[in-house]
C-alpha cells in the first residue's frame, strides 16, 4: 500500500475473485486466459489472490484478511500525513518569511504603499485575496461588473467560503439592470456571498480582514492602506453604506427577463436633480436610452423641458 490510498478491485476482478471461490479457491495459472492476465494481476497486487510457485497455482485470499492489513497500512499513511501537516509551516519557515520581506510596490509612503499599472494592482490584489483569512468587503462603483473576471470571481469565493470566510459586496443600482452582473451576483449568492445595492454613487474601495485596505490613487494607481486606524476608519464607511443599502433577490432577478430599465427606474433619479449623464452611468445604460425613457415620461408628465420635468417628479414623490 501506497500514501495515495487503496483502489478498490473493479467489476471483473470481482467477478473473476468468485469464479475463483467456486472452482474451489484455487487456479492454475497456464489455465488463465490471457485476456484475463490484467485482471490477474490486480487481484495479485490487491493481496486477494497469493501466488503458489511450487504448484504453479493462484489461492484466493480470505478479504477479511487484506481489510486488516490495508486498514493498518491506511492509518499508518494517514498518521504520516498527519505529522507532515503538523510539520509544514516549520518546513516551509524560510519560504514563509522571504514572502512576507518581499517588495510590492512601487511607491511606499508611511504605511500606505502606491502601486502603479493595472496589471501589478491586479497581481497584488490576487496575493491579498489569496492571504484571506476571515473577511472581504468592496465598493463597486459603477453598473456592470467585468465578465472577463467572473470564472477567477467565483472560484475565488467558492475556495475563501469553503473555509469559514465572509465575503460582503456593494454595487449601486444600475447593476441590478446588467444580465451578466446579475448572474454572477445570483451565483455568488449561492455560494455564500452577501450582495447589496446602493442607491447613490459609490467609491472603489476593497478591505482585506480589516488589515489593508485597497483605494484608487489616480488613474491608473492604487493605494494599498495598513496604517490599522485609517483602515479602520474605512471599513466603518463601508458598514455606514451597508446598513443604507438595499438586499436584491439575485436569484429571481436573474430568472426574470428584463429590458434593462424602465421610466419608472429613470424617474426616481431625475426626481432627485440627477442629470441625464449621471443617470447613464449610475444605472448602466447609454445616454440614448436613458434620453428615450426621459422623453416618454415628459409625454406622460407634459413637461416642455427636463427641468420642468424634475419639477413635476418631485412634487409626485412629494405629496
Amino acid at each position: 500500500m501506497t500514501d495515495r490510498g487503496f483502489t478498490l478491485p473493479d467489476a471483473p476482478a470481482r467477478a473473476l475473485y468468485r469464479q475463483i471461490l467456486h472452482a474451489g479457491g484455487r487456479i492454475r495459472i497456464a489455465d488463465i486466459p490471457p485476456e484475463d492476465a490484467e485482471t490477474v494481476q490486480s487481484l495479485l497486487d490487491l493481496g486477494l489472490l497469493k501466488p503458489y510457485v511450487s504448484d504453479g497455482s493462484l489461492s484466493a485470499v480470505n478479504p477479511r484478511s487484506v481489510t486488516a492489513r490495508v486498514g493498518a497500512d491506511l492509518r499508518a499513511a494517514g498518521t504520516r500525513l498527519l505529522r507532515q501537516a503538523d510539520e509544514l509551516p516549520d518546513l516551509l519557515g524560510d519560504l514563509v518569511a522571504a514572502y512576507d520581506s518581499a517588495p510590492r510596490d512601487h511607491g511606499c509612503t508611511g504605511s500606505t504603499h502606491i502601486v502603479e499599472g493595472a496589471e501589478n494592482i491586479r497581481h497584488r490584489i490576487s496575493q491579498l485575496s489569496e492571504d484571506l483569512l476571515h473577511e472581504a468587503l468592496s465598493l463597486h462603483p459603477g453598473g456592470a461588473r467585468p465578465a472577463d473576471a467572473a470564472d477567477d470571481i467565483l472560484d475565488h469565493a467558492r475556495r475563501f467560503l469553503g473555509l469559514g470566510g465572509s465575503i460582503r459586496t456593494l454595487y449601486e443600482s444600475g447593476a441590478r439592470f446588467d444580465p451578466g452582473t446579475v448572474l454572477l451576483a445570483a451565483r455568488l449568492t449561492e455560494l455564500g456571498c452577501h450582495i447589496r445595492v446602493a442607491p447613490f454613487a459609490l467609491p472603489k474601495m476593497m478591505v482585506f480582514d480589516r488589515t489593508v485596505a485597497v483605494i484608487p490613487a489616480g488613474a491608473d494607481a492604487a493605494a494599498f492602506v495598513e496604517d490599522p486606524a485609517t483602515v479602520a476608519f474605512l471599513a466603518e464607511v463601508f458598514e455606514n453604506y451597508w446598513r443604507l443599502a438595499e438586499g436584491v433577490n439575485w436569484s429571481a432577478l436573474a430568472d426574470t427577463p428584463t429590458d434593462l430599465a424602465t421610466p419608472e427606474q429613470v424617474g426616481p433619479l431625475l426626481a432627485r436633480g440627477l442629470t441625464q449623464r449621471a443617470i447613464a452611468t449610475r444605472l448602466g445604460l447609454s445616454e440614448r436610452t436613458v434620453a428615450a425613457h426621459i422623453a416618454r415620461l415628459r409625454e406622460l408628465y407634459d413637461a416642455e423641458t427636463l427641468f420642468q420635468l424634475g419639477w413635476q417628479m418631485r412634487g409626485t414623490r412629494n405629496g
